[in-house]
């Protein structure tokens, strides 16, 4: 008999699995955040959250100044209270990186440093680039992490899928409203064609001195179905028993070693 940690309100489905929380974060002044960072991170935990997210940037977006010792001490203080809950924040570094930063018991357990700027946002000018990918291990899950605009890359989504073993992508992202559709889109078949679950985590919006109208929350199990939720925050992932996949990436992925391109107007100039 399987057993039951949470029951959806749509039926008598029992889910085993993770709860995973992923934020709908508007993004106001710096001490605003840090606080409404506390607070709704308590909120996820005490609606049973197992994994909480927050967005790319969500405490400062592109333009707010943050003294970074003070966001590691939120970090540390809100993943030290909950010591079995990975928090998953978008941050910044010293070093000058769009960070993504895993904490877990009060310590930060992993970081990744966005690989894919987004030039139309010259962030190319505001961060250097990461040299890596990374996933961390939890529970039974191998998580890999996405920043945003790496969500247009499929090829590191696939690294993640076959050289880590990841059964779960992180996307944290400040992706816009007016390309939700391609956020949805990529999202989806970064989960199709991997078979991995995919869940994408955007900012929902901000305000002075940046006006921002955010993408939505969206989740999708590993044939590319969505993951419903009752508020766009808490999505129950059945991860112990994911859908049977069509085309499975380990059995049938080819490595692509050479790829040929033919002159045709050559090869008809050689024919006359």
């Amino acid at each position: 008999m399987r057993r039951c940690r949470w029951r959806l309100e749509r039926g008598c489905d029992e889910i085993v699995g993770v709860r995973l929380y992923l934020s709908r974060w508007l993004c106001l002044d710096v001490d605003a955040n840090l606080a409404r960072c506390v607070d709704e991170a308590r909120r996820a935990v005490s609606g049973g959250a197992e994994m909480v997210v927050f967005p790319e940037l969500f405490l400062t977006g592109y333009t707010r100044q943050l003294d970074l010792r003070r966001a590691r001490e939120a970090f540390a203080g809100v993943s030290g209270g909950t010591p079995g809950v990975p928090f998953v924040f978008g941050s910044v570094s010293e070093e000058g990186r769009n960070r993504m930063t895993v904490w877990l018991g009060g310590a930060e357990v992993a970081r990744y440093d966005k690989l894919h700027l987004f030039r139309p946002n010259r962030e190319h000018e505001l961060w250097e680039r990461g040299d890596r990918c990374v996933a961390f291990r939890w529970r039974d899950l191998t998580v890999g992490l996405l920043n945003c605009n790496d969500l247009r890359f499929p090829e590191q989504a696939r690294a993640l899928r076959l050289e880590a073993r990841c059964q779960l992508l992180l996307v944290p992202a400040w992706w816009p409203w007016r390309r939700d559709h391609v956020w949805r889109t990529l999202l989806r078949a970064r989960a199709i064609e991997n078979g991995v679950w995919v869940a994408g985590c955007a900012i929902s919006g901000s305000v002075d001195p940046e006006e921002f109208a955010g993408a939505g929350n969206h989740v999708f199990d590993p044939s590319g179905e969505a993951v419903r939720t009752r508020d766009d925050r808490f999505y129950d992932l059945d991860t112990d028993s994911p859908p049977p996949l069509i085309v499975d990436p380990f059995d049938e992925a080819v490595p692509i070693e050479r790829v040929e391109v033919v002159d045709t107007e050559q090869d008809v100039t050689r024919q006359r």
